[in-house]
């Protein structure tokens, strides 16, 4: 049986505010501002949201089968954070994609069972994406 690959990339920037200390969550956001609160958000002003995302994509994410990887680059720094579709999938949001260890599914969900939350991510790449002026490459890769 042959696999394939479908891929969206989203460019977003750093900003001075971010944590990056959620324990089950990890976010992407078009807002350009972030609040100390926001502690889940790593990259801001990102050129697509849930809604932004082509059809293809979603409809190959929201295959029961499908594996998600999220690579997200600022700088020298790279990570990758494994999660899973699912049939409930809404991707609706026009602003947010998120990222969540649990099953939770709201419009913001872009994948479930991630295998890492924003506390999880390396501080080197955390320090990268506090800096406003850094561009922030995040590469969605569906496995099929």
């Amino acid at each position: 049986m042959s696999s394939k690959e479908i891929k969206e990339t989203i460019v977003a920037f750093g900003h001075e505010n971010t944590q990056a200390l959620h324990p089950t969550t990890l976010m992407i956001t078009k807002d350009k501002h972030l609040s100390k609160n926001g502690d889940c958000i790593v990259a801001v002003a990102a050129d697509k949201a849930g809604l932004n995302l082509n059809s293809e994509f979603i409809k190959s994410l929201k295959n029961p089968r499908s594996r998600l990887v999220v690579e997200i680059q600022a700088g020298v720094s790279i990570e990758r954070v494994e999660a899973f579709g699912s049939t409930e999938l809404q991707l609706s949001h026009p602003n947010d994609l998120v990222l969540r260890k649990s099953n939770f599914i709201c419009n913001r969900t872009l994948a479930i069972q991630a295998d890492k939350a924003a506390i999880n991510l390396s501080r080197e790449l955390i320090a990268e994406l506090r800096d406003p002026k850094q561009v922030v490459t995040i590469t969605l890769i569906i496995k099929n």
